[in-house]
């Protein structure tokens, strides 16, 4: 990640700023810390962290989208009070689908770490991340995803988390029917590949097909690296746009449509 050495070198942290530039901090300094101890000698000059130039616009939407992940993540995982051994094998596992390795990785967690015990609220982290991701909507729905995702792993969603997150996507512009059709994803709803779609069972088929369409290019691995997303938000859309795909052919098959 390009943007992770001006992370810690402060460059990005500064420009973000609020809330989740605050986490950044708190969790740099921890990196710092930690890398200080296990790496640095007397007298050596660390050429990874030292001074870094002004991050562009694209670093800092994607030091953004990474910080809001993981701090959100954090809030909802421990939003009943600890968070369960299930809910940390599935913050490692998200880890491992992004191919988030090495000091990101430990990065990531801290980040988690942080946030989770941290003054900040929820709707804060979510608020700044809404005011990053205006007009990317896929961006938001992938947050979601993630957030049910973490939620469930412990194979329930208990009402404390699925009011934080409805209070996620209530900041991110989603409509309570349109957070209910996300959930139906991860609660064995009988109508799951609608759900993938965010389309209602009832929706003609004209609908469905240009709803179909349009996420295909939205999570399209080609057009989210066109957007300067890190590789591995890529990863991740790139799965997100095959279970697209598979969503669509279980409702073709179901109506029959050619």
């Amino acid at each position: 990640m390009s943007w992770f050495g001006k992370m810690v070198g402060g460059t990005v942290g500064l420009m973000i700023g609020g809330p989740l530039g605050a986490i950044a901090g708190a969790a740099v300094g921890h990196h710092l810390f930690d890398k200080n101890q296990k790496e640095r000698r007397p007298g050596r000059i660390d050429r990874d962290y030292g001074t870094t130039p002004r991050s562009s616009q694209a670093e800092e939407r994607q030091a953004t989208f990474f910080l809001a992940l993981f701090s959100i993540l954090g809030k909802v995982a421990k939003a009943d009070g600890t968070v369960s051994k299930a809910e940390g094998d599935a913050l490692i596992g998200f880890l491992n689908q992004m191919n988030i390795q090495g000091q990101e990785r430990d990065f990531a967690i801290k980040v988690f770490n942080e946030a989770k015990n941290s003054r900040f609220t929820v709707r804060d982290f979510a608020g700044q991340f809404a005011d990053a991701t205006r007009g990317q909507d896929h961006l938001r729905s992938s947050l979601m995803d993630m957030l049910y995702r973490i939620a469930m792993a412990d194979g329930e969603l208990n009402r404390v988390e699925e009011e934080m997150i409805e209070t996620v996507g209530g900041v991110l512009g989603f409509s309570s029917a349109e957070v209910t059709r996300l959930r139906q994803q991860f609660i064995g709803d009988a109508q799951q590949a609608y759900a993938v779609l965010g389309v209602s069972p009832d929706a003609p088929d004209d609908e469905i097909r240009s709803t179909y369409r349009r996420l295909v290019q939205e999570y399209h691995p080609d057009a989210v690296i066109g957007q300067g997303m890190p590789q591995e938000f890529v990863e991740y859309a790139t799965r997100r746009f095959q279970d697209v795909q598979s969503a669509w052919e279980t409702i073709q098959k179901t109506r029959k449509i050619r």
